[in-house]
């Protein structure tokens, strides 16, 4: 399961703490055979059950919101240097792990479809996936950036590297719900 995880996930190579990554790998391992999913799967998984079709897969919205946050860190670190600090191996991770839940939050129904399931009705992946965070260990940073990366974290502080993780997730979701016509 690793090995194509990290074929799928090449960003994993980008975390320059090996206790981080680790942690950041057994969290999608757990994600993955609690929620019954292959890591194949992933690539058939829309990343979002809001646009019908979904224009991209799980694996394709998960690069692109972690390597756009980096992307715009950069730019922090080029302009604001130290006067505008982000911690790159929490964001790293953060945006690898962002949507770690919907791993819990989807099914597959009896038609085969991808579908919201009950737990993810009750929970969505915002919450699930702190919890599978927190399980495995990882830094509370972490977990506030999954906790906070979707509406459900526009009522509280988001820290900087929360709010990177934030904003390159709905430029890519609201950019693809255009293109798809929405």
């Amino acid at each position: 399961m690793r090995d194509v995880l990290l074929k799928l996930l090449p960003e994993f190579d980008l975390l320059e703490d090996a206790d981080l990554r680790e942690k950041a790998l057994q969290c999608w391992e757990l994600a993955l055979t609690e929620g019954g999913w292959a890591p194949e799967a992933l690539l058939a998984m829309p990343f979002t059950l809001l646009i019908n079709p979904c224009p991209a897969n799980f694996i394709e919205h998960v690069r692109g919101v972690t390597l756009t946050a980096l992307r715009a860190a950069e730019v922090f670190q080029q302009i604001y240097g130290e006067r505008l600090p982000v911690q790159r191996d929490i964001l790293i991770a953060g945006g690898l792990l962002h949507d770690i839940g919907k791993l819990l939050e989807y099914t597959r129904n009896a038609e085969g479809k991808i579908v919201q399931s009950y737990g993810g009705k009750l929970l969505r992946h915002p919450f699930s996936g702190a919890a599978l965070a927190a399980r495995i260990g990882l830094p509370i940073e972490v977990q506030h950036i999954i906790a906070t990366h979707a509406g459900e974290g526009d009522k509280g502080h988001r820290s900087t590297e929360a709010t990177l993780i934030n904003h390159a997730d709905f430029m890519h979701f609201h950019s693809l719900l255009r293109q798809a016509g929405g």
